[in-house]
């Protein structure tokens, strides 16, 4: 490096040097020992060598965490496939078509404890047109639910659907999934819906991520399809 009163030597300078020289430490190996540096836990000075370990060590203690919030993860989700499991397994159970739609909101509620799911459907075989899951739903209410292209989450905004709950006035926070042929996001217009409510505003609230809801839909659209028109 070649540098002048006019053209001192900087820092980066220094730095680069250093980085290209990486036996610059083993030809000055005297000074490893007396560099001190500020310890982030204090204002003692602390060798190279300490705060080097320092770093490891908050590096490694930072890795722990994310290890942990992987198991965590991965065994919230595994219990929720296996909820999803139990649920599919209790509808492929049922013989009776017409008893299907009451065993599908039961079995939601037991196996993923929501305080109240209601579920309603249309164009169905004639043979069901009167049924209860079959009644009671707007072409306003229709046509919400051929717009949802994924679950919606977040709260009771007027929604004609949370009125098919036993009790809406205890519904802070819904979910509301729209059941149709195929992928929950084609484009084809829905056959029913799913409400899934609960008093905690924050069990269904917005932003929350939608695959389990997705394969609930998918799930479900197949099972009740064994209703409609063939």
């Amino acid at each position: 490096m070649n540098h002048d009163a006019m053209n001192p030597i900087t820092e980066e300078d220094i730095a680069n040097y250093l980085a290209n020289s990486p036996d610059f430490f083993e030809r000055n190996a005297e000074l490893l020992a007396a560099v001190q540096l500020t310890s982030p836990h204090g204002n003692r000075a602390v060798s190279l060598q300490e705060r080097q370990a320092e770093m490891l060590r908050e590096k490694i203690k930072m890795l722990e965490h994310r290890i942990m919030d992987m198991v965590r993860h991965g065994n919230e989700n595994m219990i929720i496939s296996d909820r999803i499991h139990r649920w599919a397994r209790a509808m492929l159970l049922v013989q009776s078509s017409r008893a299907l739609p009451a065993t599908l909101v039961a079995e939601l509620q037991n196996q993923f404890m929501v305080p109240q799911v209601a579920l309603k459907i249309w164009d169905v075989d004639e043979r069901y047109a009167q049924d209860p899951f079959a009644q009671g739903v707007s072409e306003d209410a229709k046509t919400f639910a051929s717009s949802l292209t994924q679950p919606y989450c977040g709260v009771h905004s007027g929604f004609e659907a949370v009125n098919w709950l036993d009790d809406p006035a205890t519904a802070m926070s819904v979910a509301l999934i729209a059941l149709r042929p195929g992928a929950v996001n084609s484009p084809g217009p829905a056959f029913g819906m799913l409400v899934l409510s609960s008093p905690d505003p924050q069990r269904f609230q917005a932003g929350l991520a939608t695959d389990f809801l997705e394969r609930i839909a998918e799930l479900a659209s197949a099972a009740l399809s064994r209703l409609r028109p063939r």
